[in-house]
């Protein structure tokens, strides 16, 4: 399922600047890690190209576009890990929620052989035995997370309409939502006709169609695709005079934190058995994944179209709150029934912080 998309001609990119907060450029062991400033773009310039992107957006190409298949992770002399700091989270509309106690038992990589599905393989009865809800089941709880989260809709460079999952987090400028990198640029071209959709319902746009003005990327990804910082913001314009986390709320981010912690993964998955009309859920302990990334992974089935869906840490599934710490990101071909999303490192944080502090005109 991983073929790639082709993707349109590429549009001038700039340096964006990033407010990091402090200790947080330190990396583990007192080394200073290399410049996490984000990579930043416009998507629309006008309320006059707003309009456009909002009548392109008909029903009928809603509900037509294709899921976009998750990228083929590929290993690189390049490639590198994102770098660790200080632990650092929002104090946002997550902040009610209580952390759950995590799961004892753990997942026993080590001494697997590295490169090999037995890895993958050997991860998946151990997981399967501890899931406490679902390897991928639509969402019936409600909560925040319903409002919050959402389908990504733009289009290709080959003319094409595809789609992704995103999610509106907390923020300064109250309009940042959440994605993986491969949906906002893929193929060295970005993606126009950017819009977020939350609470998408078969089809359903509750809370309106919100057009991206701004879209930002970690250098890693915008240069090379590498796999390790597959993470991205867009931020929208107000709708109606109106904020997205006005309207819709907005989940918490965290960055830096501990590995292999229980986590709620969410997203709209397109591609069969699913189709792209309601909010699926995964859940269970991440994992490290030791064959080619340094992604963590989880047990789950979900599909394309569910790419740059929120993975929560201390989800409340009464509330619907959490502090979002990856994204739906990529899957193995020979192990279909495991998601992998990026370490929310120091480059992540800068793209948030970016987006952030970013007006939204």
């Amino acid at each position: 399922m991983h073929r790639r998309v082709a993707l349109l001609s590429a549009v001038a990119l700039t340096v964006a600047g990033a407010l990091v907060p402090a200790g947080a450029a330190q990396a583990s062991g007192g080394r200073v890690s290399a410049d996490p400033t984000p990579v930043r773009w416009s998507a629309t310039d006008s309320w006059s190209e707003r309009r456009t992107v909002l009548q392109y957006w008909t029903q009928q190409r809603v509900m037509a576009a294709q899921p976009l298949d998750e990228p083929t992770p590929r290993r690189s002399n390049r490639s590198g890990s994102p770098t660790q700091g200080t632990p650092w989270a929002t104090r946002g509309a997550s902040t009610t929620t209580t952390q759950r106690t995590p799961w004892t038992t753990r997942v026993a990589t080590a001494g697997a052989t590295q490169g090999t599905p037995l890895t993958v393989q050997g991860v998946a009865a151990q997981e399967q035995a501890r899931v406490p809800n679902s390897p991928g089941l639509r969402w019936v709880d409600g909560g925040a997370v319903v409002r919050t989260t959402g389908r990504v809709f733009f289009t290709t460079a080959n003319g094409g309409n595809a789609s992704c999952s995103g999610s509106a987090v907390t923020s300064a400028n109250e309009s940042v939502v959440i994605t993986a990198g491969h949906c906002v640029k893929e193929g060295g071209a970005s993606h126009r006709n950017w819009v977020f959709i939350p609470a998408f319902d078969n089809g359903r746009r509750p809370f309106g169609t919100w057009v991206a003005s701004r879209l930002l990327t970690t250098q890693q990804w915008n240069a090379r695709e590498d796999i390790n910082f597959d993470v991205a913001a867009a931020v929208v314009a107000p709708l109606q005079g109106r904020t997205l986390t006005d309207v819709v709320g907005g989940q918490g981010v965290a960055f830096n934190q501990p590995r292999q912690r229980q986590m709620f993964s969410f997203g709209y998955p397109a591609a069969p058995p699913f189709d792209g009309s309601k909010l699926v859920y995964c859940s269970g302990r991440a994992f490290n994944d030791t064959v080619m990334t340094r992604d963590q992974g989880l047990r789950c089935n979900m599909t394309g179209g569910a790419s740059g869906g929120p993975w929560f840490q201390g989800f409340n599934e009464s509330t619907g709150l959490g502090w979002l710490n990856s994204v739906n990101s990529f899957k193995y071909d020979f192990a279909p029934d495991f998601m992998f999303g990026p370490f929310f490192g120091n480059e992540a944080m800068a793209v948030y912080q970016a987006a952030q502090n970013t007006n939204a005109p």
